[in-house]
């Protein structure tokens, strides 16, 4: 195969990984987002991309039931350095005439050394998803002179993918706006398999505000650190057949103190909106049955007899993030043709392409080179091959030719 990656791609992708682009909900924080996509957009328009939005989103955007609570409480400078790009080539078409891509350029927290052997690059976002969004532009030059004037492609480079904003602050505010085609794909490290599906998830809060007593006299008080550690067992037991993340369990971090106070996190996937709708229940269940295990349990007990008492008046349970979409798309198979199709066995992730969810006449995949976990995204020693980024072009290519191919024969 014929390197798609030139020179220029690859310092391109060495710049974007030098850039650094954390999401504010990991710490990050100054316009790093706004130089990175400014880089982009420059060499996005050597190809003949030209520049349709470049905006932040809006209070109004922000300001509905399903965006997460992080997000909704961070305000407004948290807004404004995080901005989402829109490129298009070719004129304004209609949009059975049109494909968008969609890439994050957002990352999560921890720096990694920036670095390219001649075969592969490393740093934060080398798969998740810089690198991508570099082989994107490489695939797209490539299949340009086959979509002559009567082809449009649409780019969104955006941000709030990561850190928990679930693309309500990026991709959505775009999808609602418009920006959108009859074929829509989703740049996320899939092993170059296409894949259709995309789950959501939802986060629930376990929140105890008592009354903390000194470590000499642990009984005059509430003691959030058994309180919600017991609930945590309860919980792992009770939803042990679904897919539960049971963590962020904090009350101090002093041993000469009893704390009255604390929070216990879970956060739950799902594949369909009804499942999630069933998830909601089951842990509002377990909440309650674990509250009065508790109670049952401690309520003789010399230390903690107090908490018992109290457990159902100083626990509560509520939802930092619920009510998102998952995606259930269909792609006719002429347009993925060669490109391996995502195992119907093997279960699917949360992206941004949950946004698709609804939008009629659409077909939607998420593909991408390299794979979360063999390429450490979100972890130390995070990396892409440059084989991976020139097949992925080479992807985009004939996907691109497929579809300007298909639609010219057959416009409806």
């Amino acid at each position: 195969m014929t390197p798609a990656l030139r020179a220029a791609d690859r310092e391109l992708l060495l710049r974007l990984l030098r850039i650094p682009t954390v999401s504010p909900l990991e710490g990050g924080r100054g316009d790093g987002l706004w130089r990175a996509q400014h880089a982009y957009a420059d060499a996005a328009a050597a190809i003949g991309f030209t520049v349709l939005r470049h905006a932040c989103a809006t209070a109004e955007d922000v300001d509905r039931p399903d965006v997460p609570l992080a997000v909704r409480a961070a305000g407004q400078s948290f807004l404004d350095e995080q901005p989402s790009l829109v490129l298009r080539l070719g004129p304004e078409l209609a949009r059975e005439r049109t494909v968008m891509f969609n890439v994050h350029l957002d990352t999560v927290a921890g720096e990694e050394p920036v670095g390219f052997d001649g075969t592969r690059f490393t740093g934060r976002g080398a798969i998740d998803a810089k690198g991508p969004a570099v082989a994107l532009l490489a695939g797209i030059r490539a299949a340009a002179p086959a979509l002559g004037r009567d082809i449009g492609v649409l780019v969104q480079a955006v941000s709030g993918e990561e850190g928990g904003a679930m693309g309500t602050i990026g991709t959505r505010p775009l999808l609602d706006r418009g920006f959108y085609g009859a074929v829509n794909v989703f740049c996320e490290p899939t092993g170059l398999r296409y894949l259709t599906r995309a789950t959501a998830s939802m986060t629930a809060r376990v929140s105890v505000r008592g009354q903390g007593a000194i470590d000499d006299r642990p009984a005059a008080g509430h003691n959030a650190t058994v309180l919600l550690g017991s609930l945590a067992r309860h919980f792992a037991l009770a939803l042990d057949d679904v897919t539960v993340c049971v963590a962020g369990l904090h009350t101090g971090e002093l041993h000469n103190r009893v704390y009255g106070s604390g929070r216990l996190l879970l956060n739950l996937a799902y594949a369909t909106s009804a499942e999630g709708a069933r998830l909601e229940r089951l842990v509002e269940n377990a909440f309650r049955t674990g509250i009065a295990e508790f109670a049952t349990e401690f309520a003789v007990s010399k230390q903690f007899a107090m908490t018992a008492a109290d457990a159902a008046s100083i626990a509560t349970l509520d939802w930092t993030k619920r009510g998102l979409p998952c995606l259930r798309a269909e792609m006719p198979s002429a347009l993925v043709a060669g490109i391996p199709a995502w195992p119907a066995v093997e279960p699917a992730f949360t992206c941004d392409a949950i946004w698709m969810d609804g939008r009629p006449g659409t077909g939607t995949i998420v593909l991408g080179p390299g794979e979360l976990d063999k390429n450490n995204a979100h972890a130390e020693g995070e990396f892409a091959e440059l084989a991976e980024l020139d097949a992925f072009a080479a992807m985009v290519s004939r996907l691109l030719t497929g579809f300007a191919a298909r639609t010219r024969k057959d416009p409806a």
